[in-house]
């Protein structure tokens, strides 16, 4: 197996090889289900709640201030948000809290009286701003949720937030599924699913015998990812397990067509420096790669050997550092 990590890259990915002729057992999918209940994206939520125009009016007020307060000190202390990007995580907390937000106008002084149905109380939105700016929380974990793909995938705390990077997997599985049968309807693992990303990303692009299981170690991953599944209704083509690695995997060791994961890779010391969003709220278990960084790499490189089919597919997110220090 002929493994490239290219250089000076965010997302570098291990080359894909041509599975040989072995089919396996079947593999029936059952998701091992955590006690935890993920909470309900906030765009999902029935519109409970209510409140006059001119309440919402005070609210939007103060939170345009609260953005204008900003200004660029957050991108200036650690790249963080700044109060233009602020501005517009604005607009989309209006589009998901409220009902109809397209019928309420924020300028029109005639619809004061008006009630406007809300998916949260208006207690609830102040303290949804308030802890976006002043707590630095991440605004997907304050609205539930993440826009990833064509997906739009609960997360919540506890949860790596899926980034854009990250997709690359799904275009190099996608193309390497396109050029060959047996890879599209085999078995594949993603390693610490977190939300559930590539998972359903993996596999709604695979055949009608495809299959994949993701495993994670947080149970509010499991939950959350569970969550995800159910709701793009691939529960009978993906299984989710909780355990760390290739723990939950041992029945179909040597079986796997495929094997993905976005492991953590940042070294300790590093995290420290990142963006308060990150830094303070993402999950420490999901980013901190240990010293250098590669611990969990080097685990996932030697585990894939024995798991995998010969010549079948890895592909692996890491830092520009681990390609270096494979160079």
């Amino acid at each position: 197996m002929k493994w490239i990590f290219p250089r000076g890259c965010f997302s570098s990915i291990l080359q894909p090889v041509l599975l040989h002729s072995n089919p396996g057992r079947p593999v029936s999918c059952s998701t091992v289900f955590s006690s935890h209940k993920p909470r309900i994206p906030l765009h999902l939520r029935p519109p409970t709640s209510r409140a006059t125009v001119a309440d919402l009016k005070k609210w939007h007020i103060w939170a345009k201030n609260l953005v204008s307060s900003v200004g660029s000190t957050f991108l200036d202390l650690d790249n963080g948000p700044d109060s233009t990007l602020l501005q517009r995580e604005l607009t989309w907390l209006v589009q998901d809290a409220f009902e109809n937000p397209n019928k309420v106008s924020f300028q029109n002084s005639n619809d004061d009286d008006s009630v406007v149905s809300l998916r949260a109380c208006l207690d609830d939105l102040y303290e949804m701003w308030k802890q976006r700016i002043e707590e630095r929380r991440p605004f997907q974990y304050v609205v539930g949720c993440e826009h990833w793909r064509d997906l739009v995938l609960s997360v919540e705390e506890g949860v790596l937030i899926p980034r854009p990077e990250t997709e690359m997997i799904v275009d190099l599985v996608n193309d390497a599924v396109n050029e060959n049968e047996e890879l599209r309807n085999g078995l594949w693992a993603d390693l610490g699913t977190g939300s559930g990303s590539l998972a359903i990303g993996i596999g709604r692009i695979l055949g009608d015998l495809g299959k994949v299981i993701a495993t994670d170690l947080s149970p509010v991953a499991v939950s959350v990812a569970s969550y995800n599944v159910q709701r793009y209704d691939l529960q009978d083509k993906i299984a989710v397990k909780q355990g760390s690695w290739f723990e939950p995997l041992k029945n179909v060791e040597g079986e796997l067509a495929g094997l993905v994961s976005n492991p953590p890779y940042i070294p300790s010391d590093h995290i420290a420096g990142l963006q308060a969003e990150v830094a303070k709220h993402e999950p420490r278990l999901a980013l901190d790669g240990g010293a250098n960084g590669m611990n969990d790499l080097l685990h996932l490189c030697s585990g894939a050997v024995f798991m995998l089919k010969p010549g079948g597919f890895v592909a692996f997110e890491v830092s520009t550092h681990f390609s270096r220090f494979l160079a």
